[in-house]
Order: C-alpha cells, then sequence, then structure tokens
C-alpha cells in the first residue's frame, strides 16, 4: 500500500488493533491483536491470539481474525481486504493471509520489537531458504501406492 494510496482509515484502525493487543495482556493473554477490514476500513473480523486460550498453536490473532472474517462473511470478502495486525506477521499468518486472498498486511510493531518483548520468531522467517533436510523437524517423504488416489477423487468429481 503505497504512501499516495493509504486511505484516512488506516491509522486509527492500526491503532485500534494496538489498543486490542494491549488489552488482552491486560486480561492475562499474549499481546497480539488482529484486525481484517475491507476498502472502506469497515472490519471483517477481528481476533487476538488464543495460542494457550485454545491450546491451538494455529490460533494466532492475525489467523484468528481472518477465520471470523471468513465466517462472517464467506472467504471471498477476504480477496483484496487488508490485514491489520499489531505485531509483524510471523510466516504462518503471512502464508495464510496471502491464501486467503488478502490484499494488504499492515502491522504496527516489528519483529525486532516482539523479539525484545520475549517473542523472538525471527529464525522462522529464514526457514525456507534452508533445505527442507536441514529442518529441525526432519519431514520425511514416504510415498504409499495409493498417495495419489484422493488427487484422482478430486479430478474425477
Amino acid at each position: 500500500m503505497p504512501n499516495a494510496t493509504r486511505p484516512a482509515w488506516l491509522v486509527e484502525r492500526l491503532a485500534q488493533t494496538v489498543t486490542l493487543a494491549t488489552a488482552e495482556v491486560e486480561a492475562g493473554g499474549i499481546p497480539f491483536a488482529g484486525l481484517v477490514v475491507d476498502d472502506t476500513g469497515a472490519v471483517l473480523g477481528s481476533g487476538v491470539n488464543r495460542v494457550r486460550a485454545h491450546r491451538d498453536p494455529t490460533a494466532h490473532a492475525e489467523i484468528v481474525a481472518l477465520r471470523e472474517a471468513a465466517r462472517k462473511h464467506g472467504p471471498h470478502a477476504l480477496a483484496g481486504a487488508t490485514l491489520l495486525a499489531s505485531g509483524e506477521p510471523c510466516p504462518l499468518c503471512y502464508l495464510t493471509a496471502l491464501w486467503s486472498g488478502i490484499g494488504h498486511v499492515v502491522y504496527a510493531a516489528d519483529r525486532h520489537a516482539a523479539a525484545a518483548a520475549g517473542f523472538d520468531y525471527a529464525s522462522s522467517y529464514d526457514l525456507f531458504a534452508v533445505p527442507v533436510e536441514q529442518w529441525s523437524l526432519s519431514p520425511l517423504h514416504l510415498p504409499v501406492e495409493s498417495a495419489q488416489e484422493p488427487f484422482r477423487a478430486w479430478l474425477a468429481r
């Protein structure tokens, strides 16, 4: 979103996202929040980090907001929308936004500010630059005879 095309509501909505994150900390939660907004600034979905509360490692604030927006308005509503985040999204959140059709991601605090507060996920940005064989989780491709069946079924549909 270049400077010349920044909508007037952007700073106000981003400040709202930061306020949500601060309120979440005051309620005992993790300091991240997200909003999904349309091109007029109307909020389609909002979320705070629910990783601990839901015991769900994917319940990052941005993903919670994307899920809510898709449930309320349909996944088509995300196409071209803007994801606002109190802190720079991690790669999981960036990829989810990309696959959701989000047109813009705007964040208030960068990954270095998050790291200074104890949320250092900077190394995850480098993961895909490393050969998969060197990842700490050791993925193993083990093809079984029926591996292509789900795709054949899909294509036959």
